[in-house]
């Protein structure tokens, strides 16, 4: 059996009651007369099922009655109880547009002062996080490190799962603190269950130094909640196959981790309308697109837009130069004087 499923009963708050011993070296059942070194307790058979019961009370983890013969079904009828399910998830994540702008605000107000953003998970939730952090540095030409994911085990369960590496709080915490996590900073915790003891470790552990922490969950009132400042719970109910949080949860959270990356960048300058003006010069399809970004936002024809960037570098200081009849030294000064805000510097 794996070490996971101990680990999570041990924590579950049974750690008193009497039981086996579990070496976490070996991942073998010893006697309590054997070496204690690295083992673990697991709770008394009583205290097992009570474990297992407060989780199949979860949202996440109960039976949807819409799907209960899904397997008899033909498959288009199959496919339309699956997208009968997905068109519920836009409305939970509405539900909790609130909390989603409490929290740009907040971590907008710290990208100003120098702050980051993380995201950290385990399993779909992680890799959900990897995911928008990886899309920001090409989508707004950000460096990197402005936003980061972390997952349960390191880069190599993005592919290769490793659900026994969630069950460690003190694994959470130790990742965290060892990607120069500071009090400047945000995290967003992601569990679709609100419950992952990885990520309730790595909030625990930002929240001990004064940073801003947000728990991304897809159940109400979760464990994860009360480690957090800011709590968002879109709840799109019980999957189509039961229990695999990839549907609906993994859905609902992808449309919140694009809302809070999009809405700060907007929030940040990094966006002028909806024209993404900090786009990079990379290749042939993003040189057309800060073309047209150049002529949709200056009323150029192409060729004096291509001119424009020839001169100017980038797509904000062609612009500048453009609408304000400036060099480029003049509109690159005039830029920096509003901290890259494209909108502040026009005015």
């Amino acid at each position: 059996m794996l070490i996971s499923a101990f680990q999570l009963l041990y924590r579950s708050g049974a750690a008193q009651a009497p039981g086996f011993v579990l070496s976490l070296r070996t991942r073998r059942f010893t006697t309590p007369s054997a070496s204690q070194d690295n083992e673990l307790l697991i709770p008394a058979p009583s205290l097992i099922m009570e474990a297992v019961m407060n989780l199949a009370a979860l949202p996440t983890e109960t039976r949807n009655p819409a799907s209960e013969h899904i397997d008899q079904l033909p498959t288009l009828d199959m496919l339309r109880v699956i997208n009968d399910e997905d068109a519920k998830v836009a409305a939970a994540v509405a539900v909790e547009l609130p909390n989603i702008a409490k929290a740009v605000d907040a971590i907008a107000q710290r990208f100003q002062q120098g702050g980051r953003l993380f995201y950290i998970g385990a399993g779909t939730s992680g890799r959900l996080g990897v995911l928008d952090a990886s899309e920001c540095p090409p989508t707004f030409s950000v460096p990197p490190s402005l936003f980061q994911g972390l997952i349960a085990g390191g880069d190599s369960t993005l592919r290769s799962s490793s659900e026994q590496s969630e069950d460690s709080p003190e694994q959470g915490a130790a990742d965290l603190a060892a990607a120069g996590f500071a009090a400047q900073d945000t995290l967003v915790g992601i569990a679709a269950s609100g419950r992952t003891p990885y990520v309730i470790g790595a909030l625990t552990h930002a929240r001990k130094i004064g940073a801003l922490t947000v728990s991304l969950t897809c159940v109400p009132n979760s464990e994860m909640a009360a480690f957090a400042d800011i709590s968002i719970a879109p709840v799109p109910g019980p999957e189509v196959l039961t229990g695999s949080t990839r549907l609906k949860a993994g859905t609902a959270t992808k449309l919140v981790l694009n809302m809070l990356s999009t809405a700060v960048m907007i929030r940040t300058g990094a966006v002028y309308g909806n024209l993404m003006v900090n786009v990079q010069t990379t290749n042939v399809k993003l040189v057309d697109r800060a073309l047209r970004i150049i002529s949709d936002a200056t009323g150029v024809d192409q060729p004096t837009a291509a001119t424009l960037l020839n001169e100017g570098g980038s797509v904000k200081t062609a612009i500048v130069m453009q609408k304000l009849s400036l060099t480029p030294e003049a509109a690159l000064a005039k830029l920096a004087a509003s901290k890259g805000n494209l909108t502040v510097a026009l005015q």
